[in-house]
């Protein structure tokens, strides 16, 4: 129910978007849940309107990133401001793969506390309605996470170099063809889409793991926006 509530809700506000004045150069930046699969819809949209450019269209995954910098640094003692940890995938569920193989500083936690760092990562959302009794979700945090993606595409926009965040963008990073990985930002959106760089063998195992999910997701984004 709540799939097809958002994705009847997403088509609507896209067709008024693409009826309106918004300039065609604009870059859209998705926050919606389920982003693995309204931004696939979205392209759609886009696409049947003969407007879609894969440069432009961002899945907001920022949220991820802070979660996992602010559980790393936890655990690592360290300043979450000087922490960076790249957060690969999708973003629901499993479909979050958190790269603390990658992150800097090094702090060479147990492979026991990074298993702990992933689940609670992936079930980051689950853990805020909890806390708050079920009378709220992470709203707070999500616009956070979306001003600071927000400021990156701005930095990008007035041609700051090397901008680099983790977006769900149109990729051949892996077989799917939508996937979070590290995006450099310039003036036109998407300059580059950024490899996995080497992975650990739980975090290979994790990538194998979400697949399956994170396609059914994309499917079912590109399913609904060509039956509507």
């Amino acid at each position: 129910m709540i799939f097809s509530t958002s994705m009847q809700e997403l088509s609507r506000v896209y067709v008024l978007l693409l009826l309106s004045i918004a300039p065609l150069t604009a870059l859209v930046n998705m926050i919606s849940n389920p982003v693995n699969s309204t931004v696939p819809i979205a392209a759609e949209v886009f696409k049947k309107a003969g407007t879609y450019d894969e440069k432009k269209l961002f899945g907001v995954t920022t949220l991820d990133v802070v979660r996992a910098k602010t559980f790393y640094a936890e655990k690592a003692k360290i300043k979450v401001a000087d922490v960076n940890v790249p957060v690969v995938g999708g973003h629901a569920g499993i479909t979050i793969l958190p790269l603390f193989s990658q992150a800097t500083p090094k702090a060479n936690l147990a492979e026991g506390d990074i298993k702990v760092l992933t689940k609670r990562t992936q079930d980051g959302g689950t853990e805020v309605v909890e806390a708050k009794a079920g009378k709220g979700s992470a709203t707070l945090s999500m616009a956070y996470a979306g001003a600071i993606f927000a400021d990156a595409c701005l930095k990008g926009l007035n041609g700051v170099p090397d901008v680099v965040e983790c977006s769900f963008v149109q990729s051949t990073v892996t077989e799917l063809p939508f996937f979070a990985s590290k995006v450099r930002l310039r003036k036109n959106g998407v300059e580059e889409v950024l490899g996995l760089s080497s992975l650990s063998e739980y975090e290979k195992n994790g990538l194998e793991s979400l697949k399956p999910e994170l396609k059914a997701s994309v499917d079912k984004g590109i399913n609904f926006a060509n039956q509507s």
